[in-house]
C-alpha cells in the first residue's frame, strides 16, 4: 500500500521539472510514511511514497528493469494477494527476482504479458508503468476500485495520482469546480469517473489506460457479467465458504503486524472468525479492534439504524476466538475536534461526509496504527450478499438508486443546505434521474429472467458499481491518512463474480438478509451474532457532540466574509444552531454536518467555483 504520482509530457523535458514531481509525490506522504522515491526521464516523472508491508528492505519504488530498448519503471499502490503463485509461474518462464516483494512480481508480469497481466492479478491495486521501449504509460486499477486512482489529461500527456491532491500540486492542473461536479456532492450516485475537479477523472475500476503520443486509450478488462448459476444450495454455501476461507488466508500475508476490524456485526465477525481460524493454524492469535463511545452501551437508545449496541456482540466474538482485543472508546470532544474534521475532509479531497461516522472511523484507524500496519475489514458484504434494507423492502421498487429513499428519510435532502437560488440551479432531482437512467442501461441480463431476478440483479449491479465505491473510497482515505492498510476480503473478484450470479431465492433462502454468508460462516461465529439483526456502523448519541457542531457554525456565522455562505443557506444554519441539541432532528443534524464539511473543504482548498 502506498501513494503514487506522475507526469507524462511528450513536448517537455521533465528532467528540468523535478521539483514539481517532488511536490506531487510529497502530497502522498501520509499514504507512504516509510520511504519515497522518484524516477525522472525526459518525458516522464514518477513519484512514490511507500508504506512497507511486504519485503520491508527490498520493495523500494519506483522499481525499474533495464531492457536493451529502454527502461521499464513501475510505481505501485496496493497488494497482489496471489503474488507467490505468480512468482513461481514467472520463475518457471525464466524470470529471476532480486526481491521478495509483490511489486517486482507485478513488474515482471508486465514484462511477460504486457497489459494482459491484469488477467492474472488477484488483489487491490492502482499502478502505473512507464515503458520506454514504446514511450508509453500504462495505468491500471483493480476490478472493484478498492484503491483510488485519478488522472488529468494535458495537451501533451497526462498527470496522475492516488489522490486528487497529487495532481493539484502540479501547476498545469486548474483547481476549479463546475456546477456539474458539485452536483454529485449532494447526490450520492457515484458516476463512473467522477472526480469533482474540472478536467480530472478517476481511472475506472477494471480498466487499463494507455497514454502515448497518440493520446489516451481505455480498455475494460473486467466487469460484472450475468451467467447461469447451476450449483445447488448446499454446493453454493460450500463454495462461498471455500472462497471466503481462501481469500482471508491470502490476505493474511504480511511482514508487519496486522489485525481485524470487529464491530460485532455479521460481516466483520465472519472475517474475524475466519482469520482467527487461519492464524491458529500458524500458532498465532488474531488481534481485533472495535470503536465505541463513552457510556454508549449504558445509555443506548434504539433508533432507525441501530436496534442494539455493538459491545455485547463484540465481546462474544472476542471471547469465542480468544483474540487480543482492544476497544477504542471515543468521547464527544474527540469526534468534534476541529483538527480531526480538517484531517477527515483533507484526506477525502471532497466535501462529502458521513459526519461522526467519518470522524470515528479516522480515530479508530489512528488508534489501530499504533499497533498494526494492516487490518482486515468486513466492508462490502452488504453489497455482495444483499444485506441492506433496500434489498428487502418496498424502496427497491422506486425508480431511482435504491439507497436514496432511505438516505432522504433518515438524513434529509442533501441539497437543502444550499442557498435557494443555487439549489434551483443544481436541479438535483433531474441530475439523479439522468444518472439512474445511465446506470440501469449498463446492467446486462440473462434471457428469461423472472421479474424478481431482473429487479434484484439491477439492484445488485447498482450497489456493486455505484454505492460500494463510495464506501471503499471513504475506507481507503480514512485509513491511508494515518498510514494504515485496510484490506477488504469481500471484494475479492472471484467471490463478487460468483455471488453476482447466485439467484436471489438462494441469497435470501432462510428469509433473512445475507443468508449465504450467515450459513457459510456460522462455524466460526457465536450464536448471538448468527442471529443478530443488521445494525449500521455506530454513531454517537451524545448531545454534547451536536452542541459542539453548533458552536463551530456559530463562529462562522460571526465572520462577515465566511466563504461557506457563498454556497450555504444562512437562514437554515441560523435555525439549526438555535435548536436544543438534545432535541435536534437527525436530518437537521445531518445538514449541519454537511455544512461544516463544505466549510472546511472551502477553507482547505480555496477552489475556483465556476457556478
Amino acid at each position: 500500500m502506498c501513494g503514487i504520482a506522475g507526469w507524462v509530457s511528450f513536448d517537455s523535458d521533465l528532467t528540468r521539472r523535478s521539483e514539481v514531481i517532488d511536490a506531487m509525490t510529497e502530497t502522498m506522504a501520509c499514504r507512504g510514511p516509510d520511504g519515497r522515491g522518484t524516477f525522472v526521464r525526459t518525458h516522464v516523472g514518477l513519484g512514490h511514497r511507500r508504506l512497507a508491508v511486504i519485503d520491508l528492505p527490498g520493495g523500494a519504488q519506483p522499481m525499474t528493469v533495464a531492457t536493451p530498448n529502454g527502461d521499464v519503471a513501475l510505481v505501485y499502490s496496493g497488494e497482489t494477494y496471489n503474488f507467490l503463485q505468480l512468482r513461481n509461474r514467472l520463475a518457471a518462464l525464466g524470470h529471476s527476482f532480486t526481491t521478495d516483494s509483490d511489486t517486482e512480481v507485478v513488474l515482471r508480469a508486465y514484462l511477460q504479458w504486457g497489459d494482459g497481466l491484469v488477467d492474472e492479478l488477484n488483489g487491490m491495486y492502482a499502478f502505473a508503468i512507464w515503458d520506454q521501449r514504446d514511450e508509453k504509460l500504462v495505468m491500471v486499477r483493480d476490478r472493484m476500485g478498492v484503491k483510488p486512482f485519478y488522472y488529468y489529461p494535458t495537451p501533451d500527456g497526462v498527470l496522475f495520482g492516488s489522490e486528487p491532491k497529487a495532481i493539484l500540486a502540479n501547476p498545469l492542473a486548474r483547481k476549479a469546480v463546475e456546477l456539474e461536479g458539485l452536483r454529485e456532492v449532494f447526490a450520492y450516485t457515484k458516476p463512473p469517473g467522477w472526480a469533482l475537479w474540472k478536467g480530472m477523472a478517476e481511472v475506472l475500476p477494471g480498466t487499463v489506460l494507455t497514454v502515448d503520443r497518440k493520446g489516451i486509450r481505455k480498455r475494460t478488462y473486467w466487469k460484472l457479467t450475468p451467467a447461469e448459476h447451476h450449483d445447488s444450495l448446499t454446493d453454493t454455501v460450500d463454495r462461498v465458504r471455500h472462497l471466503l476461507t481462501d481469500t482471508v488466508r491470502r490476505q493474511l500475508i504480511s511482514d508487519v503486524p496486522q489485525g481485524v476490524l470487529l464491530s460485532g456485526g455479521l460481516d466483520s465477525s465472519a472475517i474475524t472468525g475466519l482469520a482467527a481460524h487461519e492464524l491458529a493454524r500458524r500458532g498465532e492469535r488474531v488481534r481485533t479492534f472495535s470503536v465505541d463511545f463513552i457510556d454508549q452501551e449504558k445509555n443506548f437508545v434504539p433508533d432507525e439504524m441501530h436496534d442494539t449496541p455493538d459491545s455485547p456482540y463484540v465481546r462474544d466474538v472476542a471471547t469465542l476466538v480468544q483474540s487480543v482485543h482492544q476497544d477504542v472508546v471515543l468521547n464527544p470532544a474527540e469526534l468534534s475536534d476541529v483538527s480531526v474534521r480538517h484531517a477527515v475532509i483533507g484526506a477525502r479531497d471532497i466535501p462529502v461526509t458521513f459526519g461522526d461516522l467519518d470522524s470515528s472511523l479516522y480515530l479508530l484507524f489512528r488508534a489501530i496504527r499504533e499497533h498494526s500496519t494492516v487490518a482486515l475489514s468486513g466492508e462490502s458484504a452488504d453489497e455482495v450478499f444483499g444485506g441492506y434494507s433496500w434489498f428487502h423492502d418496498d424502496s427497491v421498487h422506486a425508480k431511482t438508486f435504491p439507497w436514496l429513499p432511505a438516505f432522504r428519510q433518515y438524513l434529509g435532502s442533501a441539497d437543502s443546505i444550499l442557498r435557494p437560488e443555487l439549489r434551483e440551479r443544481v436541479r438535483l432531482d433531474d441530475y439523479i434521474a439522468d444518472q439512474y437512467a445511465t446506470a440501469i442501461a449498463e446492467v446486462e441480463h440473462l434471457d428469461g429472467e423472472s421479474e424478481v431476478e431482473y429487479r434484484m440483479r439491477t439492484i445488485c449491479h447498482l450497489s456493486l458499481t455505484r454505492f460500494v465505491r463510495q464506501l471503499l473510497d471513504r475506507k481507503d482515505r480514512m485509513s491511508m491518512a494515518v498510514g494504515l492498510e485496510v484490506r477488504v476480503p469481500f471484494c475479492d473478484h472471484r467471490l463478487v463474480e460468483y455471488m453476482y450470479n447466485v439467484p436471489w431465492s438462494m441469497k435470501s433462502f432462510d428469509g433473512r438478509e445475507k443468508s449465504l454468508l450467515r450459513h457459510a460462516a456460522k462455524h466460526v461465529l457465536p450464536g448471538s451474532v448468527v442471529e443478530r439483526v443488521k445494525s449500521a456502523f455506530p454513531s454517537t448519541q451524545d448531545a454534547t457532540y451536536i452542541g459542539s457542531l453548533q458552536q463551530q457554525m456559530k463562529e462562522r456565522l460571526a465572520e462577515p466574509d465566511s466563504p461557506i455562505f457563498t454556497l450555504a443557506d444562512r437562514e437554515r444554519v441560523e435555525h439549526a444552531v438555535a435548536l436544543d441539541p438534545a432535541r435536534m432532528p437527525f436530518p437537521t443534524r445531518a445538514g449541519l454536518e454537511r455544512t461544516i464539511a463544505l466549510a472546511v473543504w472551502l477553507e482547505l482548498n480555496s477552489p475556483e467555483l465556476l457556478l
